[in-house]
C-alpha cells in the first residue's frame, strides 16, 4: 500500500463539497502523527484527477455532492480501482438508509462529520475518525454487492477500559436458566459480516445482542436492513428490552449496552458513559456484563475489526465459563480485534465467517444449569 512510501504515513484524500467540512476534517486527521492529508476535492470529478496522479491509501467521501453523488462514485471506484473508502455523513436519521447502501456498495465504514460544539466533542471526534481511517487503511477493499476546527493538536485522553462502566467479574455468575445468550462484537467490516451470519439463522435461534461500532442514528437503519433480510427479528436495542429467542438486539450508536438478569429473564440496559477501549458502544462493556450475569449460559463471539475492543471482555467471558469464538484471519476484513483476543487466550475456537452461524446454533442450544 502507498503508506509505505515516503513518510510512511497513511495518505488520505478528502472528498466533500463543503470547504468548512474539508478544513475541519483535514485538521482532525492531521492531528494524528500516522496520518497525512494528501489533499481534498470538492466533487468526484476533481477527485478522479487527484487519484490519477497518485492513489491515496484511504478516501473519505461525502454522500451528497454536485455533479455526481457519493454512492454512484463509490460504485464506479469499487468496480475499477478499489481503494478503502470511509463514508462521511451528517448526523441525520433521514440519510442513514443511504449510508446502508454505501456499505453494500463496498464502503469500509462510516464516520460522522465532526461537530465542534465543545472541546470534548471535538476530542472524541478526533479519536473515532482517526481510528476509523487507520482501520480502513488495513482493510481489504471489496466490490459491493449488486465551521473550521482550530488546527491545534488535541491530546487524547487515556484509553479507558470497562472498569468505568462496571467492576470486573469475580467468581461465577448465577446459571439457573435454560436459555443461552449470544453476545457478538464487531467493527470494521462487521456490517456485511453480520449480515452473512444472521441470514443463515432460523427464526427460533437463541437471543443475540450485538455491538457493532457505528455512529448513532445509523444503527437503527442497520437493524431495519438486517430485519428485512433475515428470518430472525432484528432491531435496535432500547433500555429494558428483554433478550428473546428469535430476536437480535443491535446496540445503539453512541450508547453502551449491557446485559442484565432478573431471575431467568435476560434484558439489556442502555447507558451513557465515556469511550471504553476508544469506543461507545464498547464490546468490552457488553462482554463484561455477560460474564457477570450469564457466565456459562453465554456464548461470546468476536469478529472483524481493528483495535482490541472486546479482547479483554471475551477473556472474562471465557473465565466465567462461556464458550468463546473468534473469526479467523482469512475471512476478516481487518484481523485486529480477533487477533488480540486470540493472543490473550480468550478464544476457545477460531472459525471462518461462514461457520459462525453453525457455531451459534450448536452452542446456543445447550445451557449450563448450576
Amino acid at each position: 500500500m502507498s503508506q509505505n512510501r515516503g513518510s510512511g504515513k497513511i495518505r488520505v484524500l478528502i472528498i466533500d463539497d463543503s470547504a468548512t467540512v474539508r478544513q475541519t476534517l483535514s485538521a482532525v486527521l492531521s492531528s494524528d502523527p500516522e496520518i497525512e492529508v494528501m489533499g481534498s476535492a470538492a466533487d468526484p470529478f476533481a477527485a478522479v484527477r487527484r487519484i490519477a496522479d497518485e492513489a491515496p491509501d484511504v478516501i473519505t467521501l461525502d454522500v451528497e455532492m454536485p455533479r455526481m453523488d457519493g454512492i454512484t462514485f463509490l460504485r464506479k471506484l469499487m468496480s475499477q480501482h478499489p481503494i478503502p473508502v470511509v463514508m462521511c455523513s451528517s448526523l441525520v436519521e433521514e440519510g442513514s438508509e443511504t449510508l446502508m447502501q454505501a456499505l453494500e456498495a463496498g464502503a469500509v465504514d462510516i464516520i460522522v462529520k465532526p461537530r465542534v460544539d465543545t472541546r470534548q466533542m471535538l476530542l472524541e471526534a478526533q479519536v473515532l475518525i482517526c481510528d476509523t481511517v487507520k482501520a480502513a487503511a488495513r482493510a481489504r477493499p471489496r466490490a459491493g454487492r449488486k465551521a473550521a476546527a482550530p488546527a491545534r493538536t488535541l491530546r487524547p485522553e487515556p484509553k479507558l477500559n470497562a472498569d468505568v462502566m462496571m467492576p470486573a467479574p469475580h467468581g461465577h455468575a448465577m446459571a439457573k436458566t435454560t436459555e443461552k445468550i449470544i453476545c457478538v462484537g464487531a467493527s470494521t467490516g462487521g456490517t456485511e459480516a453480520l449480515r452473512e451470519v444472521l441470514e443463515q439463522l432460523p427464526a427460533d435461534s437463541p437471543g443475540i445482542v450485538i455491538v457493532q461500532h457505528m455512529p448513532e442514528s445509523f444503527t437503527a437503519a442497520f437493524a431495519r436492513r438486517l430485519d428485512s433480510l433475515c428470518e430472525v427479528a432484528v432491531r435496535e436495542a432500547k433500555d429494558g428490552d428483554t433478550v428473546l429467542r428469535g430476536q437480535v438486539l443491535i446496540a445503539p450508536g453512541n450508547r453502551h449496552t449491557l446485559l442484565q438478569r432478573s431471575g431467568a429473564r435476560y434484558f439489556v440496559t442502555v447507558k451513557d458513559g465515556p469511550l471504553v477501549s476508544r469506543h461507545r458502544p464498547s464490546v468490552d462493556v457488553l462482554f463484561r456484563s455477560a460474564a457477570h450475569c450469564a457466565g456459562a449460559n453465554a456464548v461470546g463471539i468476536i469478529m472483524t475489526g481493528m483495535g482490541d475492543d472486546g479482547a479483554n471482555g471475551l477473556l472474562e467471558m471465557r473465565n466465567a465459563g462461556a464458550f468463546t469464538i473468534a473469526q479467523d484471519e482469512d475471512s476478516c476484513v481487518v484481523f485486529g480485534m480477533p487477533k488480540e483476543a486470540i493472543s490473550r487466550g480468550a478464544a476457545e475456537k477460531i472459525v471462518a465467517l461462514s461457520a459462525i452461524a453453525r457455531e451459534i446454533l450448536r452452542h446456543g442450544s445447550r445451557a449450563h444449569v448450576a
